[in-house]
């Protein structure tokens, strides 16, 4: 669409208050050669247009045939120059002729003539109208230089009459533009020929009118272009050549002539289409010299500027939000026009970043003038509206009540000209306060009648695996909370509230002491420091604040002044003490805790913008009718909570989206703004160094220090606190600790899932895929997807999250009781730092050799590390117990999402049920349900599969092992810590120690078979990697170790990988082996064990060492002189015995292996599609740096998820097999809890182990086969193959004789051949007993 004719479309606007000038004088900026209204009082407007790319004198006329002539001169000269500088970059020379294109922009750029440099015999096109260009040079007048563009010259000589003659067919055979060379001219920055400017600033009306009240912008001088280009024959998307770009944005102008302009347009477009065969071939062998790799074709849709922001455009994208959040319309309007106004810097705007403008001018009334100059530079930029741009002025329209029908009629017209469709603006647009109602007042004015579509669709999920699940439902049963709406609504209020705070506050389980003197002296010193800290910091702060805001306001230049604007200065504050507190006493990394801090901004910034929206009514209104759902409310069960949502949501459509689209902030960014507040920090936070000894003379000394460490022979920034504020911090014991929202659990059920922008929390941020800082990869392929492709997805997550838990406080109180009394490391309690080892002194009057210093410094060294590593452990586990006790009384939920692999977890990060087994320990179901006839016998099964000492037995075996023992079950539940413990000798104490409680309780029970049990109990899958590979090559064997089929006992495929390594060792020992003979004996289940289970997930040689070589270290009869060669040797057995007993799963995991390595050797990222349809890619590609130069130091980030670097093929190759492996588990784990849902089962996951209540054990393990079989019996491994096939056979090279073309041929016929499979018959997994057990 033309801008300006979506300006011209208000002319027909009577009723708008304009100052209307009938005489404007118009004049010429003598250093931008751009077009300036100047009005009575000589001030210029507010908002500059460019106008340089266009002449406002009526051009001669030419002949078409002249004009392709004229193209295609241009085009040898662009290519000649192309090459030059390409040669340039090959064969650096000294510079002497000094005629590069550089010096005629910067000419050009201060407002003078550019000089144009021509050899004796060369003439340039002294035509009216016609830029001064070089001609070519021909046989006669070649120079004999052996410059590189001479050589470069003399090479495209040999093409000219080639070229010459496409170009005059093109000529003869085109007699218009096509609309496929307009949309190509948006893309390579060009305008529509049909474009023309006004003579004067005219208003969205097409009214001339001066401009009286505008403060006159600055004019930015542009830097100097850059030396070279980059140019993609193969992409959609082109970067012009420095020539072009000079031609096209100053001759055109000062030529006086719009047809040349359009012969500009011309030459980029034919320079385009002619290129393939005159040009790839050598750009191909200069892109070989130079050893550049650039991304393919599916990869650009990744990396594609309108489709992914860069971190450049990001930092833009959020620099003008933040502006415009803080009302400082002015600096972003700066910022847009700093980037606008060189040709260079324009390239880095999209659309986006235009809309982010438009959308706040469209909450002012009568600014229709502004929207339509940023419609001009979204022309001129080359960009093409999007249905956001013609929401925003829509808006704009209907918030002024005097638009008239005309305009309107003509802005829906140029809509739809553009290939939009008015229904889409209410069903893609996302809306926020009223701008849904203003776009479909505009719309009414037109048509009195529209109302906009339907939210709510109806599409039907088309996974195979779940069709059924959708279409043929009679009721969906949802478990039930045993609390009543209002209290379910009030615990909402609740969360609510304290998500708008941003941070919770709770008491500390070391508060639990009584305090004594000195405890309370310390506290009283801790608290008169940090109110006067509070001051400095916050007097320093707004300084500092105050003289960045004054620093370059004008300049346009992208400033952290709005970031620390966004916030009330003492939440500033309260962050940076926070942060404060929580140092250890060793240090912390400098980009640790700037990340850490810059998030924390990030994420109460994201809160305050949900709350200005108001988003946060609508929520409320939407959730007092969802809450029936999970109540008794029979008549809602045909509903999922998914879909009750969406209904809920599509009736209640005026308002806010709730659609989450807040622009993520870049790491560098992030990062930035951390280091400046530590810096603050550093230097302004002091304490008297007599505070603890008053004795000493009294001198103010900084609290925190910047230093430098070596890790990983790498020197990184530290900051460590002064031992002072360590020994405050350890001796105040402090009584609360402070927590970010979504540490904590909710106190209400989730908001469910919807879409990859909607779920989880209230108004904290979350994603629906965690992934990397900073890659995005993941968030596009979910909105890429149809959005029936994720319901599954979704309503697992939702069903997950809906999970309602509670505290078992009996439990709790024990570990507590131990925490506070030194800890216990055999129960996995981390005692105190006061118990940690003393750190060796070095003596001055010792004579020590170097052996003594060597054992000194190693025996410092690992003293420092245990103690670091002690305080680590002790925080976590307070942090878990505190938020535990805090939780006590309260029933709460945990909202889960899931990783790029979509493995689910929950969001709080430190409490909850993926835990060690002291958290487990502290979690039960928050609703009950009878044990009913098997529940207790479960109840005992479950005990001793936590003590595992049974797991080669049968379950009647394990059953009577459990009574046999019942009276050590009832002393441990009586007397945990005086009785016999015999619970503490348990692989999981604390878990075993609360089963003991709940058998304990069901047997005292008048009758068991009707006592309530809140207990989980817990299937876990035996090697569930390799069941999975077994099941995919229908192994025989392979499905026999890991309990596929079903057996009188269980199959223990630890055991026998062991069982076989030992008949290695023997035959190695009589050979006369001497590791084999010292490994006798020692050769167990638990050595093997953790390397097996590992091997499926793509555990190494070199790491399965490292994991035996651990095992051996434990135990303390073995030799540790031959630990090393060892662990060397029994991993090379447990490696030679897997792959005897599993062949078909070595096959597969060998074709994953090279099906990736030929992929990322390609230059692709591994992408498939789990059986559920969710989209995954692997996110490995080389590292790129980026060096951030703060105030502090300069520090070098690592980026591993850019995509516009090549894929890491190592990581690519290795990492396949294990990830496509999770994604089946994944996939297996939500087929298992959807369907258990519908059952009305309460179901909870760790991966691969399985959680309900004990009555419900048996259905539970029913549905976990049948989905199993279900999920394996599609055609999983050809699915994949066809999916590589389709995905990557369009990138094969065209050329058949290409070493390129014989390696994509290698690739397909690669993926073509799936791997044979075996005999095994799938539904014997149905009854398998050990299958899950």
């Amino acid at each position: 669409m033309s801008m300006l004719r979506f300006s011209s479309l208000c002319y027909s606007l009577r009723g708008l208050p304009l100052t209307v000038n009938p005489i404007v004088s118009v004049t010429r900026c003598p250093c931008c050669l751009t077009l300036v209204e100047v009005s009575a009082t000589g001030r210029t407007g507010k908002w500059l247009v460019l106008k340089r790319n266009y002449s406002s004198i009526i051009p001669q006329k030419k002949t078409e045939e002249e004009q392709k002539c004229e193209a295609a001169r241009l085009l040898k000269v662009l290519e000649a120059r192309k090459w030059q500088l390409l040669t340039e970059a090959l064969e650096p020379e000294p510079f002497s002729a000094k005629h590069d294109s550089r010096a005629a922009l910067t000419e050009r750029e201060r407002g003078m003539e550019p000089r144009v440099f021509t050899s004796d015999k060369t003439v340039g096109d002294k035509r009216p109208g016609v830029p001064n260009i070089p001609k070519l040079a021909t046989d006669k007048n070649v120079s004999k230089s052996t410059s590189p563009a001479s050589r470069w010259m003399e090479k495209l000589k040999k093409e000219t009459s080639i070229t010459h003659k496409r170009q005059m067919k093109a000529a003869h055979k085109s007699k218009s533009w096509s609309s496929d060379n307009h949309d190509s001219n948006r893309m390579t920055g060009n305008f529509p020929k049909d474009f023309r400017w006004a003579d004067a600033e005219t208003d969205l009306a097409g009214n001339s009118r001066q401009s009286t009240d505008s403060p006159k912008i600055e004019k930015i001088p542009n830097k100097k272009a850059a030396n070279h280009f980059k140019m993609d024959m193969k992409t959609e998307r082109t970067v012009r050549p420095l020539a072009a770009v000079q031609h096209s944005v100053y001759s055109s102008s000062r030529t006086n002539s719009s047809k040349s302009g359009q012969a500009a347009e011309t030459t980029d477009v034919e320079f385009e289409e002619c290129s393939d065969e005159t040009t790839c071939a050598k750009g191909a062998e200069v892109d070989k010299q130079l050893n550049q790799w650039h991304p393919t074709e599916t990869m650009k849709v990744l990396a594609d500027v309108d489709s992914q922001l860069n971190d450049m455009q990001l930092s833009i994208l959020a620099y003008l939000e933040a502006c415009l959040y803080i009302e400082d319309v002015d600096r972003a309007q700066d910022c847009l026009m700093f980037y606008h106004h060189n040709v260079n810097r324009r390239k880095l705007l999209n659309i986006k970043i235009y809309n982010t403008l438009m959308h706040f001018w469209s909450k002012k009334r009568d600014s229709l003038k502004q929207i339509s100059n940023l419609f001009f530079l979204v022309e001129e930029a080359g960009l093409k509206p999007n249905l956001n741009s013609y929401a925003a002025a829509l808006e704009c329209m209907g918030r002024t009540d005097a638009v008239s029908q005309q305009v309107v009629k003509r802005c829906l017209q140029q809509l739809k000209e553009d290939g939009f469709r008015v229904d889409a603006l209410f069903q893609q647009c996302i809306f926020r306060k009223d701008e849904r109602e203003m776009v479909l007042a505009a719309i009414q004015k037109v048509h009195t009648d529209y109302h906009p579509p339907s939210m709510l669709t109806c599409e039907p999920c088309t996974s195979p695996l779940v069709k059924e699940f959708y279409t043929k439902r009679k009721s969906v049963m949802n478990p039930k909370m045993d609390f009543e709406l209002r209290e379910l609504l009030k615990n909402f209020n609740r969360q609510l509230e304290i998500e708008q705070e941003g941070t919770v506050t709770i008491n500390s389980v070391e508060a639990d002491k009584i305090p004594t003197p000195h405890i309370i002296k310390m506290r009283k010193i801790l608290q008169e420091l940090r109110s006067k800290w509070q001051k400095v910091l916050l007097r320093v702060f707004r300084e500092y604040k105050f003289s960045m805001g004054n620093m370059n306001q004008h300049s346009g230049k992208i400033s952290l002044y709005p970031y620390f604007s966004l916030l009330p200065d003492r939440e500033y504050i309260e962050i940076m003490l926070q942060s404060l507190t929580s140092i250890p006493p060793n240090g912390e990394s400098l980009l640790v805790m700037a990340r850490e801090i810059g998030t924390k901004i990030n994420n109460k910034y994201c809160i305050r913008k949900k709350v200005k929206t108001q988003m946060v009514n609508k929520i409320m209104t939407i959730y007092s009718s969802y809450a029936k759902l999970l109540t008794d409310s029979i008549e809602l069960n045909n509903f999922l909570p998914r879909e009750y949502w969406t209904n809920l949501e599509a009736e209640m459509s005026s308002g806010p989206s709730l659609i989450n689209e807040d622009s993520p902030w870049p790491s560098v960014l992030v990062v930035h703004l951390g280091t400046h507040l530590l810096d603050l920090m550093v230097k302004e936070l002091k304490v008297p160094c007599n505070i603890l000894n008053p004795e000493m003379e009294e001198k103010r000394i900084p609290v925190l220090y910047h230093m430098y460490t070596f890790r990983c022979n790498q020197q990184v920034g530290f900051i460590k606190p002064h031992p002072i504020l360590t020994q405050i911090l350890a001796e105040a014991v402090e009584p609360t600790l402070t927590f970010d929202v979504y540490v904590m659990p909710m106190l209400c059920p989730p908001v469910p899932w919807t879409s990859p922008h909607f779920g989880g929390y209230i108004l904290s941020p979350a994603k629906l895929m965690r992934s990397v800082e900073g890659a995005i990869q993941h968030q596009l392929l979910l909105e890429n997807c149809r959005s029936s492709d994720l319901y599954a997805v979704l309503d697992a997550l939702n069903q997950l999250g809906n999970c309602a838990w509670k505290i078992n406080q009996p439990v709790l109180d024990i570990i507590v009781s131990i925490f506070n009394d030194k800890g216990n490391e055999s129960l996995d309690i981390p005692p105190p730092l006061s118990e940690a080892p003393e750190i060796p002194k070095f003596s001055p009057k010792q004579n020590y050799s170097l052996l003594d210093k060597s054992q000194l410094k190693r025996a410092i060294t690992q003293c420092r590390k245990k103690t670091a590593e002690m305080h680590s452990l002790r925080m976590d586990t307070l942090y878990k117990l505190s938020i535990a006790n805090h939780m006590r009384d309260s029933i709460f939920w945990f909202p889960h999402n899931m990783d790029f692999r979509g493995r689910t977890y929950p969001c709080p990060p430190h409490f909850n049920h993926l835990g060690n087994d002291v958290t487990r320990a502290m979690l039960l179901f928050a609703i009950g349900k009878p044990l009913g006839k098997h529940g207790l016998n479960w109840l005992k099964i479950h005990l001793v599969n936590l003590t595992g000492l049974k797991k080669r037995h049968s379950l009647k075996q394990r059953l009577e092992y459990a009574n046999e023992i019942i009276d050590d079950i009832l002393d441990s539940a009586d007397n945990p810590l005086t009785g016999r413990k015999w619970w503490m000798n348990s692989d999981e104490p604390w878990q075993t120690l609360a089963c003991c409680m709940e058998i304990a309780n069901a047997l005292r029970s008048p009758d068991p078979a009707k006592c309530v049990s809140y207990f989980p109990v817990h299937q876990d899958g035996s090697c569930n990697g390799l069941q999975h590979y077994a099941a995919l090559g229908r192994d025989v064997i392979g499905a026999k170790s890991v309990n596929l089929m079903p057996s009188e006992l269980p199959q223990d495929v630890y055991s026998g990988v062991a069982m076989q390594v030992e008949e290695f060792r023997k035959q190695d020992a009589e050979r006369g082996v001497k590791i084999a003979q010292v490994l006798d004996g020692f050769i167990c289940r638990k050595v093997v064990k953790q390397t097996v289970m590992t091997v499926v997930y793509g555990v190494t040689r070199f790491g399965g060492r490292l994991q035996i070589e651990k095992r051996l270290r434990e135990i303390d009869n073995f030799p540790k002189e031959y630990v090393w060669d060892a662990s060397k040797y029994l991993v090379q057995q447990v490696f030679s015995s897997l792959k005897e007993m599993f062949t078909g799963t070595r096959e597969i995991q060998d074709w994953l292996t090279e099906s990736a390595r030929l992929i990322a050797k390609s230059g692709r990222t591994v992408e498939w599609l789990t059986p559920l349809g969710l989209p995954v890619i692997q996110p490995y590609h080389r590292i790129r740096r980026t060096s951030l130069k703060s105030t502090m130091q300069h520090l070098s980030l690592q980026v591993t998820h850019d995509v516009s670097m090549k894929p890491d093929t190592v990581k690519q190759k290795n990492a396949f097999p294990p990830n496509f492996i999770h994604s089946l588990d994944s996939t297996h784990m939500m087929l298992t809890v959807l369907h258990c849902c519908r059952a009305g089962l309460t179901f909870a996951s760790v991966h691969d182990c399985f959680w309900t209540h004990a009555i419900t054990v048996d259905t539970m393990n029913k549905i976990c086969r049948e989905q199993f079989v279900a999920l394996h019996n599609q055609p999983v491994l050809q699915n994949l193959s066809k999916f590589m096939v389709q995905k990557y056979s369009p990138d094969l090279p065209p050329h058949p004789k290409s070493k390129k073309f014989m390696e994509f041929q290698r690739m397909l016929e690669l993926f073509s051949k799936v791997p044979q499979t075996g005999e095994f018959d799938l539904e014997k997994v149905k009854e398998s007993t050990y299958f899950f057990s």
